[in-house]
């Protein structure tokens, strides 16, 4: 990796990294995404790599086929370094170096828990219950 890249999508089983080298990158089959995947289960715009506070973020673009990281789909998602990431059926690992001084648990210390809050509570339609004393 060359000190202009801010990491690297390596494909599963083999094949040439592909450098991360915007803040803000699209993946899809269209010729003006950033990064380019011409196969046919690839939507037009599948997805977004977005590097935000050192820490690359996936989401995704309304794609057929979906995304998944390490097996689990998402629609958007904060992605350690290592973790595989899957365009429809096209799998690879995304590489890239945390801030220095910082470690995975202080980067991903703030990551949202899901299931702490109800939808309803989410979307401010309902109060927060409180905890049992």
């Amino acid at each position: 990796m060359s000190e202009a890249q801010l990491g690297e999508l390596v494909p599963v089983g083999g094949g040439d990294a592909i450098p991360l080298m915007s803040d803000v990158m699209t993946i899809g089959r269209r010729e003006s995404c950033d990064i380019c995947l011409k196969f046919q289960n690839i939507s037009g715009t599948h997805c977004e790599l977005a590097f935000k506070d050192g820490v690359w973020y996936l989401r995704d673009m309304g794609s057929t086929n979906g995304v998944k990281v390490n097996g689990d789909r998402t629609l958007k998602r904060p992605l350690r370094p290592g973790d595989e990431v899957s365009i429809a059926d096209h799998r690879y690992t995304i590489q890239y170096q945390l801030p220095s001084g910082s470690t995975i648990e202080d980067v991903f210390a703030e990551e949202e828990d899901v299931f702490g809050q109800s939808l309803l509570e989410k979307a401010g339609l309902a109060r927060p219950k409180k905890p049992r004393r």
